[in-house]
């Protein structure tokens, strides 16, 4: 087993969000009532029951560290996400940081911080 470490993000509803997150590639891994895991390969998100969320008033976040972000990011903006609202999909940009990176704003209002190197 690898070091790791796995971002655990709200979920309104878990069919929801296991629905969303199902369009992107991933797969549910282990769901009971309370919490949910769903993975895409090596990403791996953990999701526990927040039914009072409000996804304009979420602060939660999350960083998703690829080897290709613009791969990632023509695969999931085929799927026509929108990039305003909620949920959102930004374009790629060059940060300062040396990082390549976009956003995805999930069906919760969680912002996911999808980045690689330039």
């Amino acid at each position: 087993m690898r070091d790791r470490v796995t971002a655990n993000l709200p979920a309104i509803s878990f069919d929801q969000t296991a629905s969303f997150f199902g369009v992107l590639g991933f797969t549910v891994k282990f769901r009971d009532d309370h919490w949910m895991i769903m993975s895409r390969g090596d990403l791996e998100i953990e999701f526990f029951p927040h039914p009072t969320l409000k996804p304009n008033e979420s602060w939660f976040s999350a960083c998703v560290r690829v080897a290709d972000i613009d791969a990632l990011f023509r695969e999931w903006n085929s799927l026509g996400l929108p990039n305003n609202g909620i949920p959102r999909l930004t374009n790629p940009v060059d940060e300062p940081s040396g990082l390549r990176m976009c956003a995805l704003v999930d069906c919760n209002g969680s912002l996911l911080r999808c980045m690689s190197p330039i």
